[in-house]
């Protein structure tokens, strides 16, 4: 089945996020809880993890996880793979314990606002679930967040749980006026979602947590799309999919198709003016379709090749061509291409 690839540096940072299968209960009493804290310890002394932020709700758990030695993946093997065989062991059950694959969205953390909204986002996530109910009551009353944690001082405090960044952030040490400034800053935060007007509004701050696959400004994608050649190899593209895959795909498309114009001796306004099925048209096509995994209706946009439903017979004109003229043409286009890929690797 096509997953999400995994992109993963020294120093990454990311929202980690994993659901009990069927959306069952992976906490089921006090114990639980402390059983996956116990295991999160092991990890990040086997990992070299930084635990930021994290809440654990009954059927899921969120955490904000730097990985200094660029490990997430087998960390998250043993981790979860460690909690799953202790939760079952211990309830005498068999099976899964987590449903699918985990999200791992990856932050830009050396912008403070990108690291601030994971963390408040992850604080405020028991009064999002209704674990909270009093109104009246803060977010250090549920206790299975890291949040009542930021309110003591550093030795009341795990070893592999670390504030000073999320403090840092904004402005705040780690001291007694820290701690009060941040539980004020929490508090402001509580009020807003709890007030329906301001709901909104912070939702639609969170929306790229939820549904995106990366959390940062332009460059910092354009980072990791280019990290994704080392991860999304043409050999294994149809193993992977999702929002990353496709940006990453139309970024090399349009990489392969500059490259093919200037084999050509086309430009752009040049490209424009052709007719909708020339035939240098249809091999820059085929180049790209062959090589990425970009949509018809893409290829048609970029090449101004008019109707979607035709992009099929236009490639077929190459593709299926018995003319030695027009296999030639595309030939040596390939290999024009392969040759400035040789000259960047270089």
């Amino acid at each position: 089945m096509a997953r999400a690839p995994r992109i993963q540096y020294p120093g990454a940072v990311y929202h980690l996020m994993s659901r009990g299968v069927k959306g069952e209960a992976i906490f089921k009493d006090r114990l639980d809880y402390e059983l996956f804290l116990i295991t999160l310890a092991e990890a990040c002394e086997r990992t070299g993890w930084r635990v930021h932020a994290y809440a654990l709700l009954p059927n899921h758990w969120h955490g904000l996880v730097a990985t200094p030695q660029g490990n997430l993946v087998d960390g998250m093997k043993w981790f979860q793979g460690a909690f799953a065989q202790r939760f079952n062991a211990r309830h005498g059950q068999r099976g899964h314990v987590f449903q699918g694959r985990y999200k791992a969205l990856i932050i830009q953390a050396e912008a403070s606002g990108y690291f601030e909204t994971v963390s408040t986002y992850i604080h405020l996530n028991p009064a999002r679930a209704n674990r909270i109910p009093d109104e009246q009551a803060g977010l250090e009353t549920y206790a299975w967040s890291s949040y009542p944690f930021y309110l003591r001082p550093r030795r009341q405090r795990p070893k592999w749980l670390t504030v000073d960044r999320v403090l840092g952030n904004l402005g705040l040490k780690d001291d007694r006026r820290g701690r009060l400034l941040y539980c004020q800053h929490m508090n402001d935060r509580l009020w807003q979602w709890r007030k329906q007007r301001r709901k909104g509004e912070l939702e639609q701050a969170w929306k790229a947590i939820r549904w995106g696959w990366c959390l940062g400004d332009d460059g910092f994608k354009e980072q990791l799309i280019k990290r994704l050649d080392g991860v999304v190899q043409h050999r294994d593209r149809a193993s992977y999919s999702g929002e990353a895959v496709v940006e990453h795909d139309q970024e090399e498309a349009e990489r392969l198709i500059r490259r093919g114009l200037l084999f050509l001796k086309l430009t752009e306004d040049q490209l424009g003016g052709l007719p909708k099925g020339d035939l240098r048209k249809c091999a820059l096509a085929c180049l790209a379709h062959r090589r990425t995994t970009v949509r018809h209706s893409w290829l048609a946009a970029r090449l101004h090749m008019g109707c979607v439903s035709n992009m099929t017979f236009y490639m077929d004109r190459v593709r299926k061509s018995q003319d030695s003229t027009v296999l030639n043409m595309f030939r040596c286009l390939e290999q024009a291409v392969e040759r400035k890929e040789r000259d960047k690797d270089t």
